[in-house]
C-alpha cells in the first residue's frame, strides 16, 4: 500500500491509499489545502483538528450544493426525455401534397402564335 505525503496548509501528512489512487489523493488533498490556506488567511493560526474540521465542513457544504444541483439537473433532464419521448410517440404528419398548376403545351404554343402576330402588326404600324 503506498504511503503518499501530502500537504495542508503548510503542514506535511503521510497518508496510506489503495495503489493506483495516489492521483485521487494529491487532488483530493488539494481542495482541502485550498479551504485550509482560507481559514488560515481569515482566521490566522488554528489547531491542527479544528483547521481540517473547518476545511472538511467547508467541502462538505460545497458538495451539497453541487449534489442539489445535480438532482435539479436531473429532474430538467427526466422532464426534457419525457417531452422527447412524447414527440417520438406522436404518429408522424402525412406529407402534404403540393401542386403546381402547369401550363399546357397547347396555351403555350397559342400564346407564342399571338405574341408573333402581335410583333408582325407592331412592325406593320412602324413601316407607316
Amino acid at each position: 500500500m503506498p504511503q503518499v505525503e501530502i500537504a495542508i496548509a503548510g503542514r506535511k501528512f503521510e497518508v496510506a491509499c489503495q495503489e493506483g489512487e495516489e492521483h485521487f489523493l494529491h487532488s483530493a488533498a488539494a481542495m482541502l489545502d485550498v479551504e485550509a490556506q482560507h481559514l488560515a488567511e481569515q482566521i490566522g493560526r488554528l489547531p491542527e483538528a479544528r483547521m481540517l474540521l473547518m476545511a472538511g465542513l467547508m467541502l462538505a457544504d460545497k458538495t451539497a450544493g453541487l449534489e442539489d444541483k445535480v438532482r435539479e439537473l436531473e429532474a430538467e433532464m427526466a422532464e426534457a426525455r419525457t417531452y422527447v419521448e412524447k414527440l417520438n410517440a406522436q404518429p408522424k404528419a402525412e406529407p402534404v401534397r403540393v401542386e403546381v398548376p402547369v401550363v399546357p403545351a397547347h396555351v403555350a404554343e397559342g400564346l407564342a402564335e399571338l405574341a408573333a402576330r402581335a410583333e408582325a402588326l407592331a412592325d406593320q404600324i412602324e413601316a407607316v
